[in-house]
């Protein structure tokens, strides 16, 4: 397959707020916050009283392909 063919190229944009807490930019001006929860949170060393508690890219993951 040759660039030629290439229907759809997903072009996003990932910022590093602070910490484990990121914003992804997608297509259509919708953005999406990522950062940790729970066990996450906790394997990575992080307070919770730093960061509001927010899905990881693992769940959206999980959840596009079981979507």
């Amino acid at each position: 397959m040759s660039d030629d063919d290439v229907v759809y190229r997903s072009e996003i944009r990932i910022v590093r707020e602070r910490g484990p807490q990121r914003t992804a930019h997608l297509p259509g001006d919708t953005q999406v916050q990522f950062g940790v929860h729970s066990e996450v949170a906790e394997h990575y060393g992080t307070s919770m009283d730093d960061y509001p508690p927010t899905a990881t890219t693992l769940d959206y993951v999980v959840a596009a392909a079981g979507g």
